[in-house]
């Protein structure tokens, strides 16, 4: 029995083999990471190979948290417009049972779109990982394209980025550009922001005096709408994974 048994005993599994069975690696690429000094359990760098981990460690790679809960779900959604963000809608609208059809486990979705916003909702059943990226104190980056009335130019973009007074608080942007040029009496704003309040990104355009007409939220955290269709859902990434765990353990700390 090598040191790192007798100081764990033979609690858990082996940590090549728990790794290569979250498919981050062969076992001997695993091996040679731990040995690399790449790999840190529960915040403390492991270079032995006859460590063993618990099921709950947190086990991260060259600094990017992986996933070993397989019961835990991830999924991402491209949330049409009149759909409403739950999973049961007392008045009848549209919800999203609908796109779960094929989903065995209970997911909720994290945080909420308005019926008439469209894009990205994370879906999960990782109650942990779903309050640290819904809740505002965390401050969570999400980007949303929004054609706007009006000819927005670089002093309306100022105003969002330099921040004003709404009847709920200051507020500003973290990000703003115009998309293209505006075109028909409307335009394109992309707007990145970590604020959660309600409807926020149509007050912060209405009050520089140009209405939303369509939204869309391309991202949420690392996580990018891609070229994903509407109505479709689809697992997270391996890679996705890992973002978000990462963001979200990193976030807690």
């Amino acid at each position: 029995m090598n040191r790192t048994d007798r100081h764990e005993g033979a609690e858990g599994e082996r940590l090549q083999k728990v790794l290569a069975a979250a498919g981050v690696a062969s076992r001997r690429v695993v091996e040679d990471m731990i040995v690399a000094g790449r790999i840190t359990v529960d915040g403390r760098v492991v270079t032995e190979l006859g460590t063993r981990i618990r099921p709950d460690a947190r086990v991260t790679v060259d600094g990017t948290a992986v996933q070993l809960d397989t019961t835990k779900r991830y999924l991402m959604l491209n949330k049409p417009t009149g759909v409403v963000s739950t999973m049961s809608d007392e008045r009848g609208r549209p919800d999203l049972r609908g796109f779960l059809a094929d989903i065995d486990e209970r997911v909720y979705n994290v945080g909420r779109l308005d019926a008439d916003t469209s894009g990205l909702l994370i879906l999960t059943n990782d109650g942990e990982l779903a309050h640290v990226l819904a809740h505002p104190s965390f401050g969570v980056e999400k980007t949303y394209v929004a054609k706007v009335r009006g000819s927005v130019d670089q002093r309306v973009i100022r105003r969002l980025l330099d921040g004003f007074e709404l009847e709920d608080g200051p507020i500003r942007a973290d990000a703003a550009k115009l998309v293209g040029s505006p075109s028909k009496g409307h335009s394109m704003v992309e707007l990145t922001l970590h604020s959660g309040r309600n409807r926020i990104v149509r007050r912060m355009l209405d009050h520089v005096g140009h209405p939303v007409v369509e939204l869309v939220r391309r991202s949420f955290g690392p996580l990018h709408l891609g070229t994903l269709r509407s109505g479709q859902v689809r697992e997270l990434t391996t890679m996705e994974r890992g973002a978000i765990l990462t963001l979200a353990r990193g976030a807690k700390t």
